[in-house]
């Protein structure tokens, strides 16, 4: 599997604070099956990470990791709050490109309201040759109360990431009710993990690819979009087997 969105640096974030909480977090990745993982420290007022600094420790953790013989590829990126990703450069903004894809961009979608100038930013964002990823929209309450609101953001282009924990359950009722309301209309494309350490908001891919209920659509999710994804291309097309009504709660 592929996980486009963790918080693996150490001293950078809300991330582990140290190599040892980093390699926690890579060893259960590799445990749970994930081969590359994206590493996607915030950028934003409180955790202003700058490029040079990610591209840095993405390059330290990876030579540690090897060393301990870790077989978990750290890629590049970066978690963009709104308005940090509006007020970067486009230099900036390809060094923060999603798993080392110049053209793709991580932003953080926020836990509370609903961004009044969302469109104006992702049209813009657009025009300047990005393609935009949303982080977790299923824990904003207002996607929660109205998933539909994402439609006209899909239909231009967007892609959107399921966090692994809201899909199995881990992270609540809502949080699960709103990933499996956007799974069936389709506004869903990619899970990933958000690790912050190993056994709070836990990596959790496999466990969440299996709660889908439908083994290709899970594949799909973990796999084949974030694949796609890492290699600039258009993602295949979702499969259109029948999955098993609700999600498995775990």
């Amino acid at each position: 599997m592929i996980d486009l969105h963790s918080h693996v640096l150490p001293g950078v974030d809300d991330g582990p604070p140290t190599m040892e909480g980093s390699f926690e977090i890579l060893r259960a990745a590799e445990a749970d099956g994930i081969e590359r993982i994206a590493a996607t420290p915030h950028v934003r007022d409180d955790y202003p990470t700058a490029p040079e600094t990610m591209e840095r420790l993405v390059g330290e953790v990876n030579a540690a990791a090897r060393g301990a013989g870790i077989a978990v590829e750290v890629l590049p990126g970066g978690e963009l709050a709104l308005g940090h990703a509006a007020a970067l450069g486009d230099e900036a903004l390809r060094r923060f490109g999603l798993g080392g894809n110049p053209s793709a961009l991580l932003l953080e979608f926020p836990y509370h309201g609903w961004p009044l100038d969302l469109r104006d930013l992702v049209f813009r964002l657009e025009t300047r040759g990005f393609r935009l990823v949303l982080a977790h929209p299923e824990r904003n309450a207002e996607v929660q109360a109205e998933p539909e609101r994402l439609r006209p953001l899909v239909d231009a282009g967007v892609l959107v990431q399921l966090t692994a924990a809201s899909v199995d359950g881990r992270l609540g009722r809502a949080s699960a009710d709103a990933s499996r309301t956007l799974l069936d209309a389709e506004l869903a494309h990619l899970i990933a993990s958000d690790a912050h350490e190993a056994a709070i908001r836990a990596v959790g891919m496999a466990t969440a690819a299996e709660a889908v209920g439908d083994e290709a659509l899970g594949h799909w999710l973990t796999r084949d979009v974030p694949a796609a994804i890492l290699a600039g291309a258009t993602p295949p097309p979702r499969p259109t087997g029948q999955r098993r009504r609700g999600l498995r709660r775990h």
